[in-house]
Order: C-alpha cells, then sequence, then structure tokens
C-alpha cells in the first residue's frame, strides 16, 4: 500500500512539472515585457505572401477538428506533453495554423526544450501571431494566438536558445506539419527559401475559404475550399458529394450550393463530377 501511494505521488509530481515546464519561465526571467518580446521576433524577415487566410466558422471547425483540437484552439486547453503529434518531430518543414492553413513555424527554428511540447525561438513571420498577458492559473504569461485564425497557440517565455533567447511553446493540436517536398504541391511555395529551395510563384489570393471558382483558382490559402457546385442539387446528388473523400459540408446558399472540401484530398474536378 505505501509503495503504490508513493508511485501516485511520484507519477503527480512528474505531471505538474511537465505542465509548468511549457507554462512558466524561469522566475529571473518573468518580469521582461510583451514589448520587448514583440521587438525580437520582429528581426525575423517576412516571406512574401499575397495570400489572405480568415478564421472558420465554427461549424466547420467541429466538423474538421479533433475533440482535442477544438478544445486547444478554441477553449484555450493545453495538451498532454510528450503525447502529441510534433514534440519529437524532427523533418524539415512548414508548421501552419491546424484552423486556417496560415503559416507560422519553420522547423529550422525548431528546438528540443525538454518540455514534451513543440517548441521555436521564432514564428517566420512575427504578422503571423499576436501576443497578450495571460493571467490564468495564478500566473503571468505571454499567450500566442495565429493572427487570421485566433486559434490559441501556446505560450511565449524568455528562457530559449539563441538567436532570439525566446521559446514559443506550443501545442501540436493547434498546428499542421507540412514536409518541404510537399510545400509547392499545397500552395506555400514562397516558403522553400527558408530551407535552402528557391520560392515558387503564388498565382492565387484566396482565403481560408476560398472560392475555388473564382479567377486565378483553385488556388487557396489553406487546407480547405469552397466551391459552389450549382444552383441547386437533389437530395440524391446531396449525398453523392457528401459521399466524395476530403468533403466536409454542403450546403444550400443564396449563390447556390456550397461544398466544403480538402484539395489536398480532392479536386475541383471530383467535387464537380460528384454533383453532375
Amino acid at each position: 500500500m505505501h509503495r503504490t501511494k508513493t508511485w501516485w505521488v511520484l507519477a503527480l509530481t512528474v505531471a505538474i512539472s511537465g505542465l509548468w515546464a511549457c507554462q512558466s519561465p524561469a522566475n529571473e526571467r518573468q518580469s521582461q515585457s510583451t514589448t520587448q518580446t514583440t521587438q525580437t521576433t520582429q528581426e525575423q524577415a517576412v516571406i512574401a505572401d499575397p495570400r489572405t487566410y480568415k478564421k472558420l466558422d465554427d461549424a466547420t471547425l467541429k466538423a474538421t477538428l479533433s475533440p482535442l483540437a477544438w478544445k486547444v484552439t478554441q477553449e484555450d486547453a493545453t495538451e498532454p506533453p510528450f503525447r502529441n503529434a510534433y514534440w519529437d518531430n524532427h523533418d524539415d518543414g512548414l508548421y501552419v495554423d491546424s484552423t486556417s492553413g496560415e503559416p507560422l513555424f519553420s522547423s529550422r527554428d525548431k528546438f528540443d526544450s525538454g518540455t514534451g511540447w513543440p517548441s521555436f525561438t521564432k514564428p517566420v513571420d512575427p504578422q503571423r501571431v499576436t501576443e497578450k498577458r495571460d493571467f490564468s492559473h495564478g500566473m503571468m504569461r505571454v499567450e500566442v494566438r495565429s493572427k487570421a485564425g485566433d486559434a490559441h497557440l501556446g505560450h511565449l517565455f524568455p528562457d530559449g536558445p539563441a538567436p532570439t533567447g525566446m521559446r514559443y511553446c506550443m501545442n501540436s493540436a493547434s498546428l499542421r506539419f507540412i514536409p518541404t517536398a510537399k510545400l509547392q504541391a499545397e500552395g506555400y511555395g514562397a516558403y522553400l527559401p527558408l530551407f535552402g529551395g528557391k520560392a515558387t510563384e503564388i498565382a492565387d489570393s484566396g482565403s481560408g475559404m476560398c472560392a475555388a471558382d473564382a479567377p486565378g483558382g483553385p488556388g487557396c490559402a489553406s487546407s480547405f475550399t469552397t466551391l459552389v457546385v450549382a444552383a441547386t442539387l437533389t437530395p440524391a446528388q446531396v449525398n453523392k458529394v457528401k459521399a466524395v473523400d476530403g468533403v466536409f459540408e454542403v450546403t444550400a446558399t443564396p449563390k447556390g450550393v456550397e461544398v466544403v472540401f480538402d484539395p489536398t484530398v480532392t479536386s475541383v474536378d471530383a467535387v464537380r463530377a460528384a454533383a453532375n
């Protein structure tokens, strides 16, 4: 009985220590201000990305995010340390907002913080994130959110390595990782110079819910595309479209029947074919 009690005390201590590691910087550095933090991140070069990213509606997010990703990005929860997708990911690539596709962090700025969460020294563009004071849980911290998607990403601490000295302690559930080899195919070719490649032209200026049939389409800014397939559809046609792998939502609107789908899974032509 005594050994069992000791084991539980030890497990609880380890769990609390891991959570505190991501949520609390060293005491002697807690006094550094958000202004100082922002000045440090402003040193990062900005990638020329003309596209527009925006937050998706709640219905679409609930249909596409996992329950954990919803709680983290929309309800400011924190995922478990060492039991998440990217804490130990060493592949080269770009980390984007899981809710909007907005580019956030590069693997070249990722480091092992020992906390069990993916940590970065800086974002790919300081304008892609916002920082705000967070006084929850009896602590004073700096919360980091995505600019366009307004998704909770994690917290920022001034105890990271060179060159910035900052630690962006992020939740894997708030991110989607795109390997370098897939950047161009997924529309992020402008970020190839971060990994020693040559930037490819971005021909579209879509958004998180871009119109695939608009001029310059079907390119989109994120993993989601909105396509008007017809003025009306029969129930049988709607079911046929919904059955297409990668389709998340079919909705009748004043503009016509809109289909929300993931262009990395299916195509505009496939969605249109299912609607006919």
